[in-house]
């Protein structure tokens, strides 16, 4: 059985093979249309471009990509999944300095590219996965850079947008007559929010752009989005923790693909842990506690502890102990009646805002270079 993102490709690459049998002009552009019937606020959406490293994704015939290289001298690599788009944007612009066409899948070319300052896309995100897609993009993008796209909120028929990260049918209508069937992610702004949060993107506003036509329903949603400079954290609540909750662990595991946190139901971001339990040295309890979060299994022998991160919560004085686990077995996944799960890797370079702040205090004891905030604790480390 074929699937969404495959069905795409193939929708694609049929629209533009119509437009090539059709002879269809490509005109320049000399603004940013985000929106239908070029609504929207135009280029300077995208900020400073003059030298600025840029990728459009899923460019289609890189007519805007071509704009901006002409008018600003940005570096642009144009990417698109459709061999027949590419190749169109290839012979409207077949050697243009500063400009780079590039068939290639997005989440591939993402995963393998060089960071950029601003990332854009017009009404092609939403043709492609979130769950495949920004775990790539958030990384790709560089500390403080700018991310800006369109997707679809309420087609021309009136169909609103869905609230489960789930694709649905939708139809390109082609010129000169015929439609194309294609699959798509048509979420409310407040799911595509959550979504971009969750991979450590900071959503700065949200414009609504309707189709100007009167009985025309469609409607857009233009999403400006800044990766952070540095990365920040929430505090914890502020009732003070029971007696026997006053000393607790937190591990740093550091695989292939970055460091190991789960999201708590709370909203926070933490690194796995919990509290020593009366008879337990703080190896185990690292041990136990892991495996009680995630289903990891490690030995005592294997953790190497940091130190101790003394501060206090209401009065309560509370002590956190830092450790490194060197080796483990396993996979994390979500166990049962736990408060934490969700858990993935994370890159140090793309850490999630929202950080517990016990687990930002123990990450930046392990690396102080790391770009995060927190409030400050007293910290002794272990010869």
């Amino acid at each position: 059985m074929r699937g969404a993102e495959e069905i795409n490709a193939e929708t694609w690459h049929s629209y533009g093979i119509h437009h090539i049998r059709r002879g269809t002009p490509l005109p320049d552009v000399d603004r940013i249309a985000w929106g239908p019937g070029g609504t929207g606020p135009g280029d300077e959406a995208l900020g400073e471009l003059t030298g600025r490293r840029v990728l459009d994704l899923g460019c289609g015939t890189a007519r805007h990509a071509a704009h901006l290289v002409r008018t600003y001298g940005a570096v642009l690599d144009a990417v698109d999944a459709s061999p027949s788009q590419i190749e169109r944007a290839r012979t409207r612009y077949p050697d243009l300095p500063g400009l780079r066409l590039v068939h290639a899948d997005a989440v591939e070319h993402l995963r393998t590219a060089a960071s950029y300052d601003v990332i854009y896309s017009l009404s092609a995100l939403h043709f492609l996965d979130p769950h495949r897609l920004l775990p790539a993009l958030a990384p790709a993008l560089k500390p403080a850079g700018r991310l800006c796209f369109t997707v679809l909120h309420t087609n021309s028929q009136g169909d609103g947008p869905d609230s489960a990260v789930a694709p649905r049918p939708e139809i390109l209508r082609l010129a000169g007559g015929g439609e194309l069937a294609g699959q798509m992610w048509v979420l409310t702004p407040e799911l595509w929010e959550d979504l971009l949060v969750q991979h450590g993107l900071r959503v700065e506003d949200v414009t609504v752009l309707d189709a100007p036509e009167e009985g025309n329903h469609a409607s857009y949603r233009l999403f400006q989005v800044r990766r952070p400079a540095r990365v920040t954290s929430r505090p914890r609540t502020v009732e003070p923790p029971v007696a026997h909750a006053a000393v607790g662990v937190g591990a740093v595991l550091l695989g292939p693909r970055g460091v190991l946190l789960g999201r708590h139901r709370r909203g926070t971001f933490e690194l796995p842990g919990g509290t020593v339990e009366p008879g337990e040295s703080l190896q185990e309890t690292v041990v136990r506690e892991l495996a009680e979060e995630t289903g990891l299994h490690a030995d005592p022998a294997g953790v190497r502890l940091l130190g101790t991160l003394v501060d206090q919560v209401g009065g309560v004085v509370r002590i956190t102990v830092g450790a490194i686990v060197t080796a483990w077995r396993g996979e994390p996944a979500d166990q049962p009646n736990e408060s934490v799960g969700d858990w993935r890797w994370w890159p140090l370079d793309a850490l999630p805002p929202g950080l517990f702040e016990c687990s930002a205090q123990i990450l930046t004891a392990w690396r102080p270079d790391l770009p995060i905030d927190h409030p400050p604790a007293h910290f002794t480390g272990f010869a």
